[in-house]
């Protein structure tokens, strides 16, 4: 009699998460095929194609129109993308059942996910924030002070989380609640540390935002284009459409795509400057040595043919093309392993946000790899340490609030003219 009333008890539970789930798991037939399944014998891959090509289409369309915004509207858009994968992988282990007997324990991992951003955030953009409210005394003492007690403010936040979820134990279901709270740490993990690098990227000059994001959409089009022409080898069973073809053909066009688009975007000085502050305005800034055009003579054969003598490189694109080797080679590493994650999970996809492409995790899967590798390789060999004077006047600035800076320019101004005095 006891087993039977734990079945009984179970399988309206079990039928409430198929329900919930429907849209999103892997049909029977799909499952069994493993990797026979190629996109070429797909007989729906046309209608397939075209909503996929509608939603990028809209897609593309906003990302321009954000990107012609500016920095913030970007860091804007990246913090929405957040709050959205954060949403599909909360659902991807909730149970309906559970969750009604502990009320409240959804808004416990959203508070777990804001106090994670505020101190992420908080850590790339203090400076920039001092920067921006110089002028008015009363927000710089706000934005200083919470720039000096941010990591006790997040801490606190944290140890607040901490007890909420002691208190809400209940018998019963500690298994339960303790796999949700290792579940939402793992979360924050795999949505902070990588997203974080991206805004980096944002601030230091949207160039090494737009970039890297532009091609893995390059080589994720490229790489569905040519497994559905010419795929016909299995690249990986974790993922059953993708072809040996598919990825050969994805990985040259990436690395082409990547010397001809760091040229295009190179020219524009609003997206090579790094931005300072908070404000919302153009910039304009010395492009620095990377962006200038350097000229290289074409060898005598081609002069012959063709009217050029010589061509104009920007710097930068050498360093472009292994920004496409990353994206066409190992960030696809990073869709794998999504792939490899709903397969353990039997789900189709992580969400249905995007019609034809499955949810936000879906899509930031190999971008999250691209921003790190993106950031750590223009720490490694772009970016230059520069102690001019104006960059150590900055960090000494930064440290100081308005009376001491005012009381500093004025013992300066003394000695200048001391000095003028003494020269006459």
């Amino acid at each position: 009699m006891h087993k039977d009333h734990n079945t009984s008890s179970s399988a309206p539970s079990t039928r409430r998460i198929r329900h919930r789930r429907r849209s999103n798991e892997i049909p029977h037939e799909l499952s069994k095929l493993n990797g026979t399944h190629l996109l070429i014998n797909d007989q729906d891959k046309y209608k397939s194609m075209w909503i996929r090509a509608h939603s990028s289409l809209w897609m593309v369309g906003g990302f321009l129109v954000i990107i012609y915004l500016g920095h913030l509207y970007i860091w804007a858009t990246v913090v929405v993308i957040q709050i959205f994968m954060a949403r599909e992988l909360f659902n991807l282990l909730r149970r309906a059942h559970e969750d009604r007997r502990l009320p409240g324990f959804r808004l416990l991992n959203w508070h777990f996910f804001f106090t994670a951003m505020l101190f992420v955030y908080g850590r790339i953009i203090s400076q920039r924030l001092v920067n921006t409210v110089t002028s008015d005394k009363f927000f710089y003492r706000l934005v200083s002070g919470f720039v000096k007690y941010q990591m006790v403010i997040c801490y606190f936040l944290y140890i607040a989380g901490f007890m909420w979820f002691i208190l809400a134990l209940k018998k019963k279901m500690y298994e339960y609640q303790f796999g949700q709270y290792a579940w939402t740490h793992m979360i924050l993990i795999i949505v902070f540390t990588q997203s974080a690098f991206t805004v980096a990227n944002i601030f230091e000059g949207i160039f090494w935002f737009l970039l890297p994001a532009s091609l893995i959409a390059i080589n994720d089009v490229a790489a569905y284009i040519f497994g559905f022409f010419f795929g016909k080898t299995p690249l990986i069973k974790l993922s059953p459409k993708k072809t040996w073809e598919g990825f050969i053909g994805a990985s040259v066009a990436t690395v082409i795509s990547a010397f001809v688009l760091a040229n295009i975007l190179g020219n524009f000085q609003w997206l090579t400057c790094p931005r300072k502050d908070l404000s919302a305005g153009w910039l304009k800034c010395d492009p620095g040595p990377l962006f200038k055009a350097e000229n290289y003579p074409l060898p005598g054969w081609i002069s012959d043919w063709f009217p050029w003598k010589e061509i104009s490189v920007l710097p930068v694109q050498w360093h472009a093309m292994w920004l496409g080797l990353f994206a066409s080679i190992i960030a696809p590493f990073g869709g794998f392993f999504a792939s490899g994650f709903k397969r353990a999970f039997k789900i189709k996809d992580f969400g249905d946000s995007i019609p034809g492409h499955g949810g936000f995790t879906d899509r930031m899967d190999c971008q999250m790899i691209m921003a790190v590798f993106a950031y750590i390789y223009h720490q490694s060999f772009v970016f230059q340490q520069d102690y001019s004077v104006e960059t150590v006047l900055d960090q000494i600035l930064g440290s100081l609030t308005l009376e001491e800076q005012q009381i500093l320019y004025l013992k300066l101004r003394q000695i200048f003219q001391e000095r003028q005095l003494k020269g006459t």
